[in-house]
């Protein structure tokens, strides 16, 4: 399962660390993606969505 918001399509960042010395070495930001239960078409799903989404609420909650 992909690292990735199911409603936005946010995922990973990639970039450098970079140390006093001014060496980069490769890194990766990983968005915060909770799971919740949705109802999506009728039928609840369990979908990985990040946390500005969840604020948002452009889903419907399961109950």
């Amino acid at each position: 399962m992909a690292r990735v918001c199911e409603i936005c399509g946010k995922g990973k960042q990639v970039g450098h660390n970079v140390s006093h010395a001014n060496n980069k070495t490769r890194r990766e930001w990983l968005p915060n993606l909770q799971t919740v239960r949705i109802v999506k078409d009728g039928t609840t799903k369990k979908v990985r969505l990040c946390t500005r989404c969840i604020k948002k609420g452009n889903f419907q909650k399961a109950l």
